[in-house]
């Protein structure tokens, strides 16, 4: 039984739709969604969503997968309760993807109904069968029979199909179930409690993502509260909209912590409204949220999760002891263990939020869960207390000179230094050494003479970076994270070009 910070007991969705049948019942009037100059309470968003799913279970939805194909705003937040109120599975993917990014992954979705805006149907057309209809919101709701009974909805069944970042190779989808993603919703409000009918969250992350969807969508849905989707991020725009709708749960990756922090239009009466903000999707640097809080003085509280976990697996809360490094203990009703006889070795997680396995990849997903286990890819430790700390991922480690090395720790180096916004240290291929640290930075008056130095007092000599780059930006995959293929392509492509001219 999962149980709140004074011991009562939590309500527990059994589907997704649950979430917004709830708050339409104890805050109808509420406001439920804003974007610009649209709003609904929480009643119309559940009428709406149930005109959504009517219309896509008479075109035979239910049981089958729909994708959706849109940008931030209100229809991707009716799209994703009403595709899976209609007893089907979302696909939500990036509407910024290329056609060629695109048609691998609608081939394995296989849809029976695309979902998207009237500018892309063209560029969709060519990646569906022609049974596939493709419509936008509107068309939809225009053709439903109205809020009708609605398909029953089992708990097992699949209401998530979680297109995994794809750095590598084709991306996966992860199959999550309604008990999987619904049970998540209250783990995470058992470690990050919430005030019913209170709450005003801002979302400026893409909604296809799985942390938006879960620290954005459900959160306010569970919590009653409103929710103030942007059409993408800019840092006017955030911080007007926390002052001006006094948002209280700012949810972000540590790229706009750090954008934020060099904007000169942050400051504490901007933020005031906010309690928290919370960080995930990627590893916060100890030095940005030093600088954060010390700026704003808003705490961040940190998770660590992955599409295949719900996505949530852990975080660190209210009350809790904040542990440098640290991702925070497990959330209640999970299990987390080192793969490996030392202290540190692959994270392999157990609970209910874990996916049931990748679509149509049998001998992949027989590699990832094991033995009820999840093994998530990425390298960590657990401290006696039960803490979490995440090095790097397992497929990036490099090994220098017989020696292991973990780019997040140079990563972390760097981004101490004033001059460094963003860092990402990789593996290079190296004749004597087996592998050498490449590090690329981006920063305002970042020199590499004054970087190399830096790391020197930090570093132990075989994981100082062999070369460090300094460019305007780095690479980012569609998500937002650093593109760390890329920085290696980058540098194989360096090397090649140095050899060729030598």
């Amino acid at each position: 039984m999962l149980t709140g910070a004074d011991g009562t007991p939590l309500w527990v969705p059994e589907t997704t739709p649950d979430l917004l049948d709830r708050a339409a019942a104890r805050w109808p009037d509420a406001l439920a969604l804003a974007c610009g100059e649209e709003r609904l309470t929480y009643a119309a968003y559940r009428e709406r969503m149930r005109i959504i799913a009517a219309g896509l279970a008479a075109r035979g939805a239910n049981g089958g997968r729909v994708a959706i194909v849109l940008r931030n705003g209100i229809d991707i937040a009716l799209a994703l309760f009403g595709v899976q109120a209609a007893g089907a599975a979302s696909a939500a993917l990036n509407p910024d993807y290329t056609p060629g990014e695109l048609a691998p992954i609608l081939a394995q979705v296989a849809p029976r109904v695309a979902i998207t805006h009237a500018d892309l149907r063209d560029t969709l057309a060519p990646l569906l069968p022609p049974t596939c209809a493709i419509l936008t919101v509107a068309d939809i709701e225009a053709e439903s029979p109205g809020p009708r009974p609605l398909p029953a909805i089992y708990p097992a069944s699949m209401a998530v199909l979680q297109f995994t970042g794809g750095t590598t190779g084709t991306p996966k989808g992860a199959m999550l179930s309604h008990r999987a993603v619904a049970t998540n919703v209250a783990q995470r409000e058992a470690v990050l409690p919430t005030v019913p009918g209170e709450e005003r969250i801002v979302c400026m992350m893409p909604l296809y993502h799985s942390f938006a969807a879960a620290m954005c969508l459900h959160l306010a849905a569970y919590s009653g509260g409103a929710l103030h989707i942007l059409p993408r991020y800019r840092p006017d725009w955030l911080l007007d909209t926390i002052a001006r709708e006094r948002i209280t749960r700012l949810p972000a990756g540590p790229t706009v912590f750090n954008s934020l922090l060099g904007f000169e239009g942050l400051s504490r009466e901007k933020v005031a409204s906010l309690v928290c903000a919370y960080s995930g999707s990627a590893p916060l640097p100890h030095d940005t949220l030093a600088r954060w809080e010390a700026a704003t003085g808003v705490p961040i509280y940190e998770g660590y999760g992955q599409s295949e976990a719900g996505p949530v697996l852990t975080y660190h809360g209210p009350g809790m002891v904040l542990k440098q490094g640290s991702v925070g203990p497990a959330l209640p009703l999970t299990e987390l263990r080192i793969d490996g006889d030392g202290p540190l070795g692959e994270v392999l997680a157990r609970g209910p939020q874990i996916m049931d396995g990748y679509l149509g990849r049998p001998e992949e997903t027989a590699a990832t869960l094991r033995d009820g286990w999840l093994h998530t890819g990425d390298i960590g430790r657990i401290d006696e207390q039960g803490y979490l700390f995440i090095e790097d991922r397992k497929k990036d480690m490099a090994i220098v000179g017989g020696f292991n090395v973990y780019p997040r720790e140079i990563d972390e180096a760097l981004m101490a230094h004033p001059a460094v916004r963003e860092a990402g240290a990789v593996g290079v291929p190296d004749a004597y050494r087996g592998e050498v640290i490449w590090a690329f930075v981006a920063g305002e008056d970042a020199s590499e003479a004054a970087l190399a130095e830096h790391c020197t007092q930090r570093l132990a000599k075989y994981k100082r970076p062999a070369r460090l780059v300094v460019l305007e930006a780095l690479p980012r995959t569609p998500v937002g994270k650093i593109d760390k293929q890329a920085l290696k392509a980058l540098a194989r492509d360096m090397v090649e070009h140095a050899e060729n001219a030598a």
